[in-house]
Parts: structure tokens; C-alpha cells; sequence
């Protein structure tokens, strides 16, 4: 069976599913069901100077079939003392000797970073994680976000960190910023030893119709708040796979940001993430949901002839390229089953409406014996010769695997944009005809 344990930047971990820092890591008490639970590791709720939280403070996202789609939180850092929170980080240390205890954390001078630091140190925190991503509340305050989108401020901060640090240094990147590899660059010039990333996006998810107020309400009011949960997936991966990518950055990533299952766990570490850390699913199903984690991911490796967490991380970075890099000769066709098609023809609304008019409706006589076969009743079918290739009306079909892209090789050489760039310069090329 392949082995689950990692080392993060020289942090040793059981396995890479660690709590990530927020209402699920607050206490030593939530610490201490995460590790029975099977968790790795645990990134304590932000200590700081304690702050005075709001009553509400969350909403969501919410579509048919699926609650807390996206996820809004205007709660700051930890509310209870820096002595409690530094003290039962040592407690969960003694009990949990082998698992990752990570000391999270956000302060304005030099002087408190040094001394956070170091009480983290003392506390046995086998590493601190500099948060430098909050967008709401402590970024009006010049912390979080406010020091994570301008590079220069974040390898400052991460340099004095460093000049009292003995123990690893992660530092928890913000999303809301144009390039993350400038801050990640950032980071590694002030002697980061890993990064974190994504933190939560700036956000407003609803305005109640009735009171005009945006969700959460605070005594008729709201503010802008920290966007988290399956929605920002593939923000978070994209980020992840850019910083990976990045030869300057070069730094161990955690992957965060929507993830839920194994599977979730399995396309960050394939974009280069090392380890990984979970909230939002914490919040909305509890603890065990890690139980389903380590067992699909330890299937998952055996499954490919993987023996450790490592052989997986980064082995989908070099696929994501530039796009004119992409071979334009490339064919795929959409393809009906009709043994499967129920004859709703969404897949005709949103080609017709959203895309390229392939999918014509037609007789259902002689095409399988789906659910969808009535007297009269025209069925869908694409015009191969017609179609592009671009995945909408499988994305829209709600029957799985009734519709699916096939590859067609053309049989002529790979080309792509800068090729035919070049091969129209020398004249080798029709130019591109206008649009009808």
C-alpha cells in the first residue's frame, strides 16, 4: 500500500490532510477530535491580538441540490487569548507528538512578530503560517490581505520572521491579487520555507430582497467577507499549478481552497501541492469526513503503481501550457448514446442559444430505446462534420455518460497558434476568413 505520510518543508506529517486554519482549528478541543478523526495535521485558528467578533457571521451560496456551494465569512482571527491559544497548542503537541501542529498567525511590527514567533516556537508548534491573506476586517487594520498583495511588504514581514525563526516559515498567499507568483516570489526572497494557498476570496454572496441587506445581517448592516468552499476550486488549482510552475518560486505549496473529497486532494497535489488543508468541508459535514479522504487517495495511488503521496505531487503541472502552444489540429466530436438519452434536449437549447447550431432535432425512429422515445417526439443529433469540439452539450446533459467527446485524428501533423502564425508569414497559410 503506498504511504501516506509527507514531509512539508521538513515538517512530518502522517498523511497530507491538515485543518486548515478557521473555525475548525480553534481550540485544542476541535484539535484533538480532528487527529482521532485520521487529520494529519492542524493549522491553528490565526492567533493575533484577540478580537471582538460579530454576531452573524456567515452565509452561503446556495443552488438546487447543493448547499454551501460558495461559502461568506466575516469572522476575524481568533477571539480568545494569545496565552490560551499558545498554551493549548502545547498541550495538543504532548498528546499528538507525530501529527503537524502549525501556529497561524498575524501581528503589525517587527517586535510582535519575533515574539509570536518565538512563542510559537516554545509552545512546540512545529511550524508557523504567516496569514497574509485575510480580505476583510484585518486588511482595513493594514494585516491580511493588505500586506499579501504588495510584494514588497510581504517579503519584509517574512524577513523578520526569519531573522528569529527556527522552525519552518509557511506563508499563506491571498487570491485577490493579480499575479500570485509575484507574491510568492515575494515571499521566498524574504526566506519563506513553503507557502499556503489560496486564502478566501473578497466576497458578497446575497442581498436579502426583503431588508436590502446583504447576508450576514448585522443589525442592518453588512460588510464584505472571506469566499471559500467548492466554488473557488479551480481558482485555488490554478494558482497552485501557476506557483508550481514558477522556477523563481520554487517553495513546497499546501493546497487550499474547496476542497471536499480525495479526489479534490488528488488534483492539487497533481498541481503540485505537497500537502493539503480543508475548512469549509469540516464546517459543513464535521471531522470524519477525512475517513473517506485517506481511503480514496490510498486507492487511488495503488491503483496507478504509486507508492507514496510524493510520486503524485506535480505530475500534471507540465500540461497546463501556454494556449497558443495548444495544437489547433486537435479533434473532438460529441457523440449521443441513445440507449441513455431521455429526449429532454437541453443539449439542442444550448447549442443552438450558447454555442456553434450542430445538434439538430430529428425522427426518434432507429436510434436506441432510451427513456426519452415518445410518438412524434424529436431526439437530438450532432452533425460531427459541424461540430467544434467544445464539451458544452456533455456539460449541460443530466445523464451521465449519454454524451461524450470522441477523438478524431485528422491524420496531419500537430500545428499550433505560433505555427500558423509563422507558416501565414511565410505565405504557407490561407489567411483566416472572416466571419459569416
Amino acid at each position: 500500500m503506498a504511504d501516506l505520510s509527507v514531509n512539508f518543508a521538513g515538517i512530518r506529517s502522517p498523511n497530507p490532510f491538515w485543518v486548515a486554519s478557521g473555525p475548525p482549528a480553534n481550540t485544542a478541543y476541535q484539535a484533538h477530535r480532528a487527529f482521532a478523526a485520521g487529520w494529519g495535521g492542524v493549522v491553528w485558528k490565526t492567533i493575533g491580538d484577540p478580537i471582538v467578533n460579530v454576531s452573524s457571521r456567515y452565509s452561503a451560496l446556495n443552488i438546487t441540490g447543493a448547499r454551501m456551494l460558495g461559502f461568506n465569512n466575516i469572522e476575524l482571527i481568533s477571539d480568545r487569548s494569545v496565552e490560551t491559544n499558545f498554551r493549548e497548542i502545547a498541550e495538543v503537541k504532548k498528546r499528538w507528538p507525530n501529527h503537524a501542529v502549525i501556529a497561524s498567525l498575524m501581528v503589525e511590527t517587527r517586535a510582535q512578530w519575533h515574539e509570536f514567533v518565538r512563542r510559537a516556537t516554545d509552545a512546540g508548534a512545529d511550524g508557523v503560517e504567516l496569514n497574509f491573506g485575510c480580505p476583510h476586517g484585518m486588511c482595513e487594520r493594514g494585516m491580511g490581505s493588505a500586506v499579501g498583495q504588495q510584494p514588497a511588504v510581504t517579503e519584509k514581514i517574512v524577513s523578520w520572521a526569519r531573522e528569529v525563526a527556527t522552525i519552518p516559515i509557511i506563508v499563506k498567499l491571498t487570491p485577490n491579487i493579480t499575479d500570485i507568483t509575484s507574491a510568492a516570489r515575494a515571499a521566498r526572497a524574504g526566506g519563506a520555507d513553503a507557502i499556503s494557498l489560496i486564502n478566501t476570496l473578497s466576497s458578497i454572496t446575497q442581498v436579502d430582497l426583503d431588508t436590502l441587506v446583504p447576508e450576514p445581517n448585522v443589525g442592518g448592516a453588512s460588510s464584505h467577507g472571506g469566499y471559500c468552499g467548492p466554488a473557488v476550486k479551480p481558482i485555488a488549482l490554478n494558482m497552485v499549478q501557476a506557483c508550481a510552475a514558477d522556477p523563481t518560486v520554487g517553495l513546497p505549496i499546501s493546497g487550499i481552497g474547496g476542497i471536499g473529497t480525495w479526489r479534490d486532494a488528488a488534483e492539487f497535489l497533481a498541481l503540485g501541492a505537497t500537502s493539503v488543508q480543508v475548512c469549509t468541508a469540516i464546517m459543513h459535514h464535521g471531522f470524519r469526513i477525512v475517513e473517506d479522504m485517506l481511503e480514496g487517495l490510498q486507492a487511488y495511488l495503488d491503483s496507478k503503481g504509486m507508492t507514496r503521496v510524493g510520486d503524485l505531487t506535480g505530475r500534471a503541472v507540465p500540461t497546463v501550457r501556454k494556449w497558443e502552444t495548444l495544437n489547433l489540429n486537435y479533434r473532438r466530436v460529441a457523440r449521443i448514446d441513445y440507449d441513455r438519452c431521455i429526449g429532454c434536449n437541453l443539449c439542442h437549447i444550448a447549442c443552438e442559444d450558447g454555442a456553434h447550431q450542430c445538434i439538430d432535432l430529428v425522427a426518434p425512429e432507429g436510434r436506441g430505446t432510451g427513456p426519452g422515445r415518445l410518438p412524434g417526439k424529436p431526439i437530438p443529433q450532432v452533425r460531427e462534420a459541424d461540430c467544434v469540439g467544445c464539451n458544452l452539450c456533455s456539460l449541460v446533459c443530466p445523464v451521465e455518460d449519454c454524451i461524450t467527446m470522441i477523438t478524431q485524428d485528422p491524420g496531419v501533423p500537430e500545428m499550433s497558434w505560433t505555427d500558423y502564425q509563422e507558416k501565414l508569414a511565410r505565405g504557407e497559410m490561407p489567411p483566416i476568413p472572416p466571419h459569416p
